[in-house]
């Protein structure tokens, strides 16, 4: 199966939703991590080709620096202001 056009987690969201697989655990950063470990079931079982699962990663793995980034963030924040 070879996925185009792979930009934005609901993206990602897209092709895991093929397999019947939808996450929602509660929190975004955990959602993305749980997908990055379907995605790699999903690979390793030879249901998705290279380049979808490389392109999954990829967006998979910017997102989630963008989740730590916002966390360390938000902790600096509340530090600053004694919260």
């Amino acid at each position: 199966m070879r996925e185009t056009n792979i930009r934005t987690l609901y993206d990602v969201q897209q092709v895991l939703k093929k397999f019947g697989i939808y996450v929602h655990v509660g929190q975004r950063i955990w959602d993305i991590e749980l997908m990055a470990i379907e995605l790699d079931r999903l690979y390793q079982q030879e249901v998705i080709d290279q380049a979808t699962f490389v392109t999954c990663k990829l967006v998979l793995n910017r997102e989630h620096k963008y989740e730590e980034q916002g966390v360390k963030n938000n902790d600096s924040r509340s530090q600053a202001t004694g919260d």
